[in-house]
């Protein structure tokens, strides 16, 4: 299983977009600052995710969320 998910900085309400196989892990890196490009915005909750089969299906989700399609789909679901 793979996860893609959402964070959301409670610092600055900015969003951070990524996927993973231990979502629960990989938000207590994000929250430790040992995500380079994470650490100067914690604290982060978990704002979204989704699970899928493979990576390769992860990875097209992610790629939609970080798209223009994927920022508009983020702000009606807020």
């Amino acid at each position: 299983m793979t996860f893609v998910y959402i964070l959301k900085s409670l610092k600055t309400s900015r969003y951070y977009y990524g996927s993973t196989n231990d979502l629960t892990n990989r938000l207590n890196l994000h929250n430790a600052g040992r995500v380079k490009s994470t650490k100067s915005f914690k604290p982060w909750i978990l704002h979204y995710s989704e699970k899928f089969e493979t990576i390769s299906l992860a990875r097209k989700r992610e790629l939609f969320f970080k798209s223009i399609d994927g920022y508009l789909w983020l702000k009606i679901k807020e």
